[in-house]
């Protein structure tokens, strides 16, 4: 089969015949229909993460956002079936520890990153494995195409996750959303669709529009104003900000922005720059109780509540969907989110 392997850091993916995947008693493999193109591929390809022992291995085949139809079944799975149209989160849990037993399994205990460990090669081939796939493998309603699914990938459960079940968002809040690349256009899209007042920022003009379009109800151009003044003038400060892209400056402003006892979540990782690490004002977050919050992913088992929104139409993540392309130009399209040269959610479509 066809696989975009990763060789060198930072060198164009190389797309190469690969082994067909290998199934486990407890794993099901996908034909895979539609895979995103992630940052989270940028980052894996660019080698960050060594800095938090998450560095992807040389050799691995990237791609974490698959949909496809279930080609092969292992024995001891029971729910899934040969033929049945899925997704796959890419934080794939074992199903066992206290984390996945109580809803958590975005951070188990021995979870495996779909495309990121050596053990879990990616969607970015025709084949994927899915381990545990009865506890990880999303049956996919009738409605939804798999190019829509893989749009959801990793970007908008990641922000769906962050604002529905991580913070404590009240219709009318006000949520201030920095960087509107593809997580950050799925938090405007999705804190719209739970009442929120939503505040896009970003540099660009044409992202600025697309979140006018997903829902946002104000926008701020940051290149030409203090972004925390503006949103503290305008909106009286944000109760909910969102770092969606990952370096210093906007997760600085994204607290800085905040009211007293607003709620900072992170979603962009960094860049070979920070390191994993960013300044944070300590005394003030202290005295103003401002809380920061991480989010990764999606529980499984939440799963359902997000797919009902999208069979009600209330979430339209198709929407986000920009380009799709085939999976000889993923190479060039992650080159392209070096410069910021991408607009919402690429997908790759195997039927291409």
């Amino acid at each position: 089969m066809r696989a975009a392997v990763l060789n060198a850091y930072g060198e164009p993916l190389s797309i190469e015949d690969v082994p067909e995947p290998d199934i486990e008693s407890h794993g099901v493999v996908i034909e895979t229909e539609a895979c995103g193109i992630c940052r989270s591929d940028w980052h894996a390809w660019q080698g960050h993460g060594e800095w938090a022992d998450d560095q992807v291995p040389i050799g691995q085949i990237l791609g974490h956002e698959p949909a496809g139809t279930v080609v092969s079944v292992g024995e001891q799975v029971a729910e899934i079936e040969q033929g049945d149209r899925i997704a796959v989160p890419f934080n794939l849990g074992q199903g066992h520890c206290e984390y996945c037993q109580n809803g958590h399994g975005n951070v188990c205990e021995n979870g495996i990153s779909l495309g990121f460990e050596a053990n879990a090669p990616g969607a970015f081939a025709e084949q994927v494995h899915v381990p545990y796939a009865d506890y990880n493998a999303v049956r996919l309603p009738e409605n939804v195409s798999s190019v829509e699914m893989a749009g959801l990938g990793c970007r908008f459960v990641t922000a769906y996750h962050a604002l529905a079940h991580r913070v404590d968002l009240t219709p009318g809040d006000w949520v201030a959303v920095h960087g509107c690349g593809g997580v950050g256009l799925s938090a405007v899209h999705v804190a719209d669709a739970l009442g929120a007042n939503v505040v896009a920022v970003d540099l660009d003009d044409d992202k600025l529009e697309t979140a006018r379009e997903l829902g946002a109800d104000e926008t701020i151009r940051a290149e030409s104003v203090d972004v925390p003044t503006e949103v503290h003038d305008r909106f009286g400060g944000a109760h909910i900000s969102i770092d969606a892209l990952g370096i210093a400056e906007t997760c600085r402003n994204s607290i800085d922005c905040l009211r007293q006892r607003g709620q900072h979540v992170q979603l962009g990782l960094t860049t070979d720059e920070e390191r994993g690490e960013v300044s944070l004002p300590t005394d003030a977050m202290t005295m103003r109780e401002i809380t920061f919050l991480g989010s990764r992913g999606m529980p499984p088992s939440r799963y359902g509540e997000l797919l009902r929104m999208l069979e009600r139409d209330v979430l339209s993540p198709g929407k986000l969907v920009t380009k799709t392309v085939g999976l000889a130009e993923v190479p060039d399209r992650l080159e392209a989110m070096s410069n910021f040269d991408t607009s919402g959610i690429e997908v790759v479509d195997f039927s291409r």
